[in-house]
């Protein structure tokens, strides 16, 4: 039986989550090796919820050294149908102002070093990627802002850098004139791996900073960062629990079966090895 519905990543700043009840922790085990940190279950606002700090308590573990398959994989584990991923970011427009929240509904890769997805050691397959958000989460989390009074816009582009540093002011002018709404460091491989697992995900972005582009705007620090950070998290708890309220029971939209027609593999000439590792993901679609 499903120990959760609803998975929430907290990014920077939201290491954990206001307003739960009947809370226990659990660590789970993956074939991928271990997911951030345990995993805290429990109920918000009557839904079941798993709750995991994406770089662990007390902020150890930096954006490239995620282990977004372990992560993914446990939330898949514990039955989790959608995930609400948090996520600190710098805006690449005037408009989107520090506080301001952004869902958005596309993404740009600039990573270098990073598994994305949870094919491959025998097993080829290809997702369908075009709209990389669940439109019905992000517009349950769009309505969630408004209701709770925060400054959110639906709809956007997350430009997602490798960092840890932050961008030069070339790359920050050139992701500019790309017409992308702001970026971070962590939210497209968790889209990626959430599509595959067939889990619906949508982002709520928050801004923290102008990132290095903006005259007069002085070159970013992470003093600065913090300090916008906490207030984006209070707003974050508020958002999420107004969201995981909205959000239907039934799903209808496409993520539940994104998987279906992916794998090109012959299944005779699957590894039994790779089998058995995403029988989790993928058993349904490979036979026996």
């Amino acid at each position: 039986m499903a120990q959760a519905e609803i998975g929430i990543i907290g990014g920077s700043g939201l290491y954990s989550m206001p307003g739960f009840t009947n809370v226990h922790e659990e660590r789970i085990e993956t074939p991928f090796g271990a997911p951030s940190d345990a995993f805290v279950l429990g109920e918000l606002e009557g839904r079941k919820v798993a709750f995991l700090s994406r770089h662990g308590r007390g902020h150890r573990i930096m954006p490239s050294e995620l282990n977004f398959r372990a992560n993914i994989y446990a939330f898949k584990k514990l039955g989790v149908e959608r995930i609400l991923s948090i996520s600190a970011v710098g805006s690449l427009k005037e408009e989107r102002k520090p506080t301001d929240f952004v869902i958005p509904d596309q993404f740009i890769d600039r990573t270098s070093k990073r598994v994305s997805t949870f094919f491959g050691e025998g097993i080829v397959g290809h997702v369908a990627f075009g709209d990389p958000v669940c439109a019905d989460v992000a517009k349950v989390a769009a309505e969630a802002c408004a209701k709770v009074g925060v400054s959110g816009k639906f709809g956007g582009t997350y430009v997602c850098m490798e960092g840890p540093q932050f961008s030069t002011k070339a790359e920050s002018k050139l992701y500019r004139s790309w017409g992308a709404d702001v970026i971070g460091m962590t939210n497209l491989q968790e889209a990626k791996l959430a599509r595959e697992a067939e889990i619906c995900y949508a982002t709520i972005a928050m801004v923290t900073d102008y990132d290095c582009w903006r005259e007069g705007h002085e070159a970013v620090t992470v003093e600065q960062i913090i300090a916008v950070t906490h207030q984006n998290a209070d707003n974050a708890a508020k958002v999420v629990r107004a969201a995981v309220a909205a959000l239907p029971r039934e799903r209808k939209c496409a993520c539940a079966s994104a998987a279906q027609y992916a794998i090109m593999t012959s299944p005779e000439a699957i590894p039994a090895a790779a089998k058995e590792k995403l029988k989790l993901l993928f058993g349904k679609y490979l036979g026996k």
